[in-house]
């Protein structure tokens, strides 16, 4: 049980750290635009294309950003 104890803590660790580097992209692209040099994407435009997908699946999609929000609302951040 110790083992699976650990690799739920490693998971919640690189979750929180994707959520960090996802909010460090949008807030960087919103002050410098999009050609910000390291980042190897449109993170803002992504972010659209997700919001914008499920909301084109009605209620499955309100439901899984439902499910979503609920799982990253349950995890503490650093």
């Amino acid at each position: 049980m110790n083992i699976l104890e650990t690799v739920k803590e490693w998971i919640g660790k690189l979750t929180e750290v994707g959520l960090l580097l996802v909010g460090i992209g949008i807030v960087l692209q919103i002050l410098f635009g999009a050609g910000v040099e390291f980042i190897t994407g449109d993170v803002i435009a992504n972010l659209v294309n997700v919001i914008r997908s499920v909301g084109q699946n009605g209620v499955f999609g309100l439901i899984a950003l439902a499910v979503i929000i609920w799982i990253f609302h349950r995890r503490r951040l650093a």
